[in-house]
């Protein structure tokens, strides 16, 4: 099989089949194919939707206003239903679930991203699969992740999964939109993502979710970053986990890049949300990407938003193309007094120095290929 860890995500048109309530009968199913996994030797991690969907189910659809707070109404009161079937549905296969339930806030800050990463190991160690879903009774639009493609993506990288399946209601990554060209292929085998395949991504149908196929591709590329192979495909083609973990070609396959990345960075790509942009000229932007260098203030030429020392920011060309995401060694309002200087002038203008480097190479994931 060759796979020693995977994580399984499942969409909310996977888990209702297209209706408006949990398709019980697809479940099990599905728990067959994980625990059929777990009993080859294969840990398994599922980061499941579907919490608003069983919440309306199991109150009857009621009529809502579409507010935050009746939303995490909905989430609280489904998320228990949710855990639930998916207790029983492992039991009838001798195995017991987990439950971690998780927001963006928890991937930020680093003692609780390890804190994450410890339970997650601790449950598969003892052959418990771990049900990972965000907190959506709790979580702001601050402090989301947004959804489950990007979270499962995340929870990958926690456990250090060597496979990220991604099932949904389409049969994979398309070369144009196959609900409105019959003509569409699919795309089979993907070694790059850039923005010629951004545009090919399309939104969710089912109407029930909160991803599509943009989504996906950004949780793919997070994934494969560090090292995971990610496969997208259709949650109801026939055993669509085992045919993926034994390698037959199911769906779209995104290879993994073949230097993943350390701990550190991992959690630099997958936990802090960018608080600001350092706009760079081309030679920094070369000495970044190609070169593998830290980033200078003399190569810095712009800076957006207002933030503190420590924080992660993202690195962008003159156009504004992302290049690299990073964690900042000086503020804002230091890096505006610097910006353009040579690095030896910093002591000199702020009075203190914290490095030559604005961003060290240590402390920096670059983002675009030099391919791209």
């Amino acid at each position: 099989m060759g796979y020693r860890r995977v994580v399984v995500k499942l969409g909310t048109s996977v888990l209702t089949s297209g209706s408006k309530k949990l398709d019980k009968a697809h479940m099990v199913e599905l728990a067959r194919q994980m625990a059929s996994l777990m009993k080859a030797g294969v840990e398994v991690v599922l980061c499941t939707s579907g919490a608003i969907a069983a919440g309306r189910e199991h109150l009857n659809y009621p009529i809502l206003p579409d507010t935050m707070a009746n939303k995490q109404l909905l989430a609280a009161v489904g998320q228990s239903q949710l855990i639930l079937a998916w207790s029983q549905l492992f039991g009838l296969y001798g195995l017991h679930v987990g439950q971690l339930l998780l927001t963006r806030a928890d991937l930020q800050d680093r003692e609780r991203y390890l804190n994450a990463r410890d339970s997650l190991n601790a449950l598969l160690a003892n052959n418990i699969i771990p049900i990972i879903n965000e907190n959506d009774a709790v979580a702001t639009n601050e402090i989301k992740v947004g959804d489950n493609d990007n979270l499962s993506a995340r929870a990958a990288l926690l456990c250090d999964a060597d496979l990220l399946i991604l099932l949904t209601d389409q049969t994979g990554l398309f070369d144009a939109d196959p609900r409105t060209n019959p003509n569409a292929q699919l795309i089979k085998q993907v070694s790059n993502i850039d923005d010629s395949l951004r545009l090919l991504a399309g939104g969710s149908v089912s109407g029930l979710g909160t991803g599509g196929m943009a989504t996906k591709l950004e949780a793919a590329d997070i994934a494969r970053r560090a090292g995971v192979e990610v496969v997208i495909a259709s949650g109801h083609h026939p055993d669509v986990i085992d045919k993926i973990a034994n390698r037959e070609a199911v769906g779209t396959l995104f290879s993994a890049i073949d230097s993943p990345l350390e701990s550190r960075k991992q959690w630099i790509l997958a936990g802090p949300a960018s608080q600001g942009k350092l706009q760079v000229d081309s030679g920094a932007a070369k000495a970044v990407i190609e070169n593998g260098r830290s980033l200078l203030s003399k190569g810095m030429v712009n800076i957006e938003g207002d933030f503190e020392r420590g924080t992660t920011v993202l690195i962008v060309n003159q156009p504004g193309k992302v290049l690299a995401k990073g964690i900042t060694r000086y503020c804002a309002a230091d890096l505006r007094k610097i910006v353009g200087m040579h690095s030896d002038q910093i002591e000199h203008i702020l009075g203190y120095d914290y490095g030559d480097a604005v961003i060290h190479r240590n402390d920096m994931v670059v983002l675009e290929n030099k391919e791209n």
